[in-house]
């Protein structure tokens, strides 16, 4: 059995480091399982908020929603990505019309297989990141977006991310690609697994290739992880 999990809002707090008393728990579940990390995020990134130490010891790292695979610490695949410059024009489209009143910083990142935007800006304080969020809830922003790029981009895909954000990437390019790397049953763990989140994709591959014995766990915080991981042990 390989567990896999997400980890911005599935391992840690949205955008925030691990808790310390679950970090012990998790790398003590590392060293009797065999685990994967995968994250919408970058290397670097990705090890601020769980540590070297976690990030070291699980068997595989993916990034950029599976673009990049570590293992060791060791760049093993990259995909590279460029976003069309008719998508870039639409995304400033996006700025112009969304009603959400406050704007901080930069709002479109590029990165290794995908391309990362926010309304609202990375600049923005974690404050900030939850008043947007709760207001994205209620007003659903993020996934007409997504649904606008896919409907006019029959060959890009777009998922929400995090609590600020969107992911932009290749058609197929998505978390469910790494599917195909695995031998045997898998859980994942994942806080976006609805239709339009970044983690539907790795659902709708379970589906897709009828993997029997696999299954995949909907949380809303890290809490709901280590409660879900204390069952298992």
């Amino acid at each position: 059995m390989i567990y896999i999990f997400d980890v911005d809002g599935t391992l840690t707090p949205s955008r925030g480091l691990i808790d310390p008393k679950f970090k012990t728990f998790f790398q003590a579940f590392i060293k009797k399982n065999k685990v994967w990390l995968i994250s919408g995020s970058d290397r670097d990134k990705t090890i601020e908020q769980v540590g070297f130490d976690i990030w070291g010891s699980v068997d595989r790292c993916y990034q950029n929603s599976g673009n990049q695979l570590y293992i060791n610490d060791k760049l093993e695949y990259q995909y590279e990505f460029n976003l069309p410059i008719q998508c870039e024009g639409l995304l400033e489209i996006f700025l112009e019309k969304s009603k959400y009143p406050h704007r901080y910083g930069n709002h479109i990142e590029k990165r290794d297989g995908a391309v990362n935007f926010s309304t609202i800006g990375r600049n923005c304080t974690q404050k900030q990141r939850e008043h947007y969020d709760s207001w994205d809830k209620k007003h659903q922003e993020r996934k007409e977006f997504v649904w606008e790029i896919k409907e006019r981009y029959l060959n890009l895909e777009a998922a929400v991310g995090g609590e600020i954000s969107i992911d932009i990437y290749e058609k197929g390019k998505n978390k469910g690609q790494i599917v195909k790397d695995i031998k045997g049953k898998f859980e994942f763990f994942g806080d976006r697994l609805y239709p339009g989140g970044n983690d539907f994709s790795i659902e709708q591959q379970l589906i897709a290739q009828k993997r029997k014995g696999c299954k995949t766990h909907a949380v809303e915080t890290w809490r709901d992880t280590e409660r879900l991981l204390h069952s298992i042990i």
